[in-house]
């Protein structure tokens, strides 16, 4: 470090080896997420599929809801982010929104008659009107935006750390902030989010987890372990990683898929051994 009237200044050689070191924890971070998470002590949950459905394998999944017998989706990237409400049966679209070309789109929730949709680093959250799609407000989040869901009062926020923000869906502000534990121990990247029976239900990126977190502590209750789903449809990227959760509570079905994934799939989760 090289200090002249005041003003740090690294060298290219220091400059290099900080940018080497970013690079190599973030291809280990989701070895040492999945390692974390394979040998907690926390019930883990299996899986069995008991049905499909068709998904746009274009679709970069980064918010997923069922609500009055439709599929809510918002999806990401630059360029191709929009949101959506389709059939789930046959995936044919009633109703999309394209966002501009700037935004990243990312996920989504429902809070009455308003549909919110968050970006990722521009830190601006849409809300639109949930059967028209019409733009009705805007607000501001300070963090990255990455999963959302509402528990009935407050919208919950994921931005890729290991904590949850609890935020007044009125004007966007946040009231309070948990960090997810399992076993003791912070679990980052937590992506899309579900509410489901008084649990925040979490994708952990790149792994094929799904936590279950108490939203008053924010303890990890129970792990699903959905190794091997991906196998079971078809992707084309290497970006294709499950991502998407949504509960039917009428039904009482269980959905979930991936970015890019050519299936939704209904599951039953299997008991712990």
């Amino acid at each position: 470090m090289t200090i002249v009237d005041g003003y740090e200044f690294e060298s290219k050689r220091t400059h290099m080896t900080r940018l080497l070191r970013l690079f190599v924890t973030l291809l280990s971070l989701p070895i040492l997420v999945g390692t974390q998470l394979a040998s907690a002590q926390t019930p883990v949950y299996g899986y069995e599929v008991i049905g499909r459905f068709p998904h746009e394998p274009t679709a970069y999944t980064q918010g997923l809801r069922f609500h009055d017998g439709m599929m809510y989706e918002g999806t990401g990237r630059r360029g191709q982010s929009l949101l959506k409400r389709y059939q789930l049966e046959d995936g044919q679209v009633a109703l999309s929104k394209r966002l501009g070309n700037r935004y990243f789109g990312e996920g989504i929730e429902i809070v009455g008659d308003r549909i919110y949709q968050l970006t990722w680093q521009a830190h601006m959250v849409f809300v639109y009107d949930l059967e028209t799609f019409e733009q009705l407000d805007t607000f501001f989040n300070p963090t990255e935006g990455w999963g959302l869901t509402y528990d009935g009062s407050q919208l919950i926020l994921s931005d890729g750390s290991a904590n949850l923000y609890f935020v007044d869906p009125g004007n966007f502000v946040t009231d309070r902030k948990i960090q997810v534990t399992l076993d003791g121990n912070p679990v980052p990247s937590l992506n899309e989010l579900e509410y489901i029976d008084g649990e925040v239900w979490a994708n952990i990126w790149q792994t094929d987890f799904i936590v279950r977190i108490d939203p008053a502590s924010g303890k990890v209750n129970a792990l699903v372990n959905l190794t091997g789903l991906s196998a079971q449809t078809v992707r084309t990227d290497p970006e294709a990683v499950l991502n998407g959760i949504a509960y039917d509570v009428e039904g009482d079905r269980l959905l979930v898929t991936g970015k890019l994934w050519s299936d939704i799939f209904q599951i039953r989760l299997v008991d712990p051994q």
